[in-house]
């Protein structure tokens, strides 16, 4: 059980950190790359974002499923509700919106990644901190 817990930690904790370093430095910075580059910027940024990003929130669900499965408890649950929210909002809202944005650049389709994303910002703080007393 403390491979799990560990591994737990460790992919939210990477994602929480992530999910600031995203809201605050890198989607402001979309709007800077420029109309004619941004499409090609947009497919690189996912591509990217998607090989370090896919194995820690996979991690991350595994483990949580585990934890509920095996460690059944009010934090568990709640946690295992978050990691459902983060990846309903990532699938339902952001990659949507990417998806608009890898066509050009959309100012409206900006301002809505950058304000929804901070949804999952609060989600895996939130997150976090469930990782963090599932640990204590």
């Amino acid at each position: 059980m403390t491979a799990v817990l560990l591994a737990h930690a460790a992919a939210t904790l990477a994602m929480c950190g992530l999910a600031w370093f995203v809201q605050v430095v890198h989607y402001p910075l979309f709007a800077s790359v420029g109309g004619e580059a941004f499409p090609a910027y947009e497919r690189e940024h996912v591509r990217r974002t998607t090989v370090v990003v896919a194995p820690l929130m996979v991690t991350e669900a595994a483990t949580a499923a585990v934890l509920i499965v095996l460690e059944p408890s009010p934090l568990t649950v709640v946690g295992g509700v978050l990691v459902v929210l983060v990846w309903l909002s990532t699938a339902l809202v952001q990659v949507p919106l990417h998806r608009r944005l890898e066509r050009g650049f959309d100012g409206a389709a900006h301002d809505a990644l950058v304000r929804t994303s901070w949804a999952r910002t609060a989600l895996w703080t939130a997150r976090g901190g469930v990782a963090l007393a599932l640990l204590a």
